[in-house]
């Protein structure tokens, strides 16, 4: 690997936990305080597996964006990579919509519109590389359920938030 190729790893990897990390500064306050609070369904997975879940997802989602730089660069891949751009912005965005501002009603909104753009981004990196598009299937998966939670949780707590 050229000293290029790793610093775009680097920048990859840089923004998807710059993302992580914008999406926790809203979410560590209602993780403590509001979201213990809220009525929930029977399935929903214990707060401890959030934290791994994402760090794993964060670190497919980064090396799928680099496979497909590698394959097409950034003019080859302009709309996979606007794609990716979006899906980023959009999953920071929720933490704060749901966390932040305690809107699980707008958070279903949002998520919504984050999951169009996973699904987006998605084929649209099996399109530049197929490595790339699997490591994104995770995170539309997870971000599938995260979806059906997040409208659980909105129904379970109407009168509430």
């Amino acid at each position: 690997m050229t000293l290029r190729t790793v610093l775009v790893l680097i920048v990859f990897l840089l923004a998807c936990f710059a993302t992580a990390s914008i999406g926790g500064l809203a979410t560590a306050q209602g993780v403590r305080d509001w979201y213990p609070s809220l009525h929930k369904p029977a399935w929903t997975p214990p707060a401890w597996l959030f934290g791994p879940v994402w760090t794993i997802l964060y670190i497919g989602i980064a090396m799928a964006g680099f496979l497909a730089w590698r394959r097409a660069g950034l003019a080859g891949a302009k709309w996979t990579m606007g794609l990716f751009v979006v899906q980023l912005i959009l999953n920071a965005a929720w933490s704060w919509v749901f966390f932040g501002l305690r809107q699980t009603g707008w958070a279903m909104v949002e998520v919504a519109l984050l999951w169009g753009t996973i699904v987006g981004a998605t084929v649209a990196l099996f399109q530049v590389s197929i490595p790339a598009g699997l490591l994104f299937v995770p995170y539309m998966a997870w971000v599938s359920f995260a979806s059906v939670l997040n409208f659980a949780i909105w129904r379970l707590n109407r009168g509430s938030t």
